[in-house]
């Protein structure tokens, strides 16, 4: 048999497995870390990468891996998720017993609303009976990244495991905000601590730890009994990572899957965008040069909901008012007339008027800024308006008693900062 042959057997055999396979989403999270940024949307809604929403990203992956069964679990302020979702995501036909399904908190089991993220799975346990999968992907919905769960459910199949955790190296500094492990050279998990005050070191690199990606592949057997007993648990909290992870490493088959780039065999792209330092990061990444993450890889397409929009425009070219973008991610429906965009972010339908420049900056959908403002090291919220001459980024004593600004000096800009209430009840 030639390599080729080979190659597409093992592929067959794996969509063979995703199409036995039901994606979770777990998409409630309120996201507190980005402060203003999720006072009125949910983590996974929030804007990312000039057009798409950080939801999109786990959700193209498993449309890319081949898994066309996937439930979104929703809680925290999901009204904007939702639309997204209905308009952008109804692309899946039942026909062929395919869908993307929203499973909001509705008190299936028990009288509260969704008390962890293990408990967001037990109330939905009938809904995934009903589906009779072989195995279960659990995915946070609030990351940045490009994965084929496909090798992953393949490696659960091959290690005949109960649970397969995705793992990626982090910095030891921020590791305190993951769940953190330790493997043995067969990559079962022999340790396990969700946010630990003192984490580990990987062997032989005290620099980074071992942490967890918020990705599981369950076979359903075993989460099923083990959602089960972990509901009658009144000691539990109800959590994948504080309870179930521990639990399966003392009684069950726990193993680690290592995302790993497969070109250099280092750790592949992916992001927590959970503060707004990274948030502003990982968006300005995008403009430089060669971005960590290729969105324009025609091979695994991010998917949303595509607008209809007119293309960016940019007007005027005197030398004192010239319409002009450089390093930047420029969406359709922009316009910039007479002002200067300089590595920066612009998401749709974003106005930029004449003699203003905005400079390092991420500005999310149906922003106006008017004449003669200055804009550096912000970001700016979705349809707000800076008002004609605004200062924003040169002084931070100025800034902080209009916005807030985050530990690595980033402006956050909200309408309601502004006076300007856009959600007003």
């Amino acid at each position: 048999m030639s390599e080729v042959q080979v190659e597409r057997r093992a592929e067959r055999n794996i969509s063979r497995l995703t199409a036995s396979t039901v994606a979770l989403v777990l998409a409630g999270g309120k996201g507190s870390r980005l402060k203003a940024l999720t006072e009125w949307r949910a983590k996974p809604s929030v804007p990312f990468g000039g057009k798409f929403r950080i939801i999109d990203f786990p959700l193209s992956n498993c449309i890319n891996s081949g898994i066309r069964r996937i439930s979104v679990i929703t809680q925290y302020k999901s009204h904007s998720l939702q639309r997204h979702l209905q308009r952008g995501w109804s692309f899946l036909s039942g026909q062929f017993g395919e869908f993307l399904e929203v499973l909001p908190a509705q008190q299936r089991q028990g009288e509260g609303w969704y008390e962890g993220t293990a408990d967001a799975v037990y109330q939905n346990l009938d809904i995934i009976r009903h589906y009779d999968p072989e195995y279960i992907v659990i995915l946070a919905g609030d990351h940045i990244y490009k994965m084929d769960y496909g090798k992953m459910i393949a490696a659960h199949v091959a290690n005949n495991a109960d649970i397969t955790v995705g793992c990626i190296p982090v910095p030891l500094d921020e590791a305190s905000a993951f769940g953190v492990m330790a493997i043995d050279n067969n990559e079962r998990i022999i340790e396990f601590a969700e946010k630990p005050s003192s984490p580990k070191t990987m062997p032989g690199d005290d620099t980074q730890a071992l942490a967890s990606m918020g990705i599981y592949v369950f076979s359903t057997k075993y989460l099923r009994d083990r959602l089960v007993a972990d509901a009658k648990d009144s000691n539990s909290t109800h959590d994948f990572g504080h309870d179930l992870i521990p639990h399966a490493i003392e009684h069950a088959n726990a193993f680690a899957f290592p995302f790993v780039n497969a070109s250099t065999g280092g750790p592949s792209y992916w992001r927590d965008v959970g503060t707004i330092d990274a948030y502003w990061e990982a968006n300005i990444n995008l403009a430089e040069l060669e971005p960590e993450l290729d969105m324009y890889d025609k091979d695994w397409p991010i998917w949303t909901e595509q607008e209809q929009l007119a293309p960016a425009k940019f007007a005027f070219d005197d030398d004192e008012r010239r319409g002009m973008a450089v390093d930047s991610l420029i969406s359709g429906g922009c316009l910039i007339t007479g002002s200067t965009v300089r590595h920066s972010v612009l998401f749709s339908n974003v106005r930029v008027h004449s003699y203003s420049v905005v400079e390092d900056s991420v500005i999310l959908p149906d922003v106006e800024i008017r004449r003669n403002c200055r804009i550096k090291k912000c970001v700016i919220d979705k349809g707000a308006i800076i008002p004609e001459g605004t200062i924003i980024g040169e002084n931070a004593e100025d800034d902080a008693r209009r916005f807030d600004i985050s530990e690595g000096g980033i402006v956050l800009i909200t309408p309601e900062m502004l006076g300007q209430n856009l959600h007003q009840v």
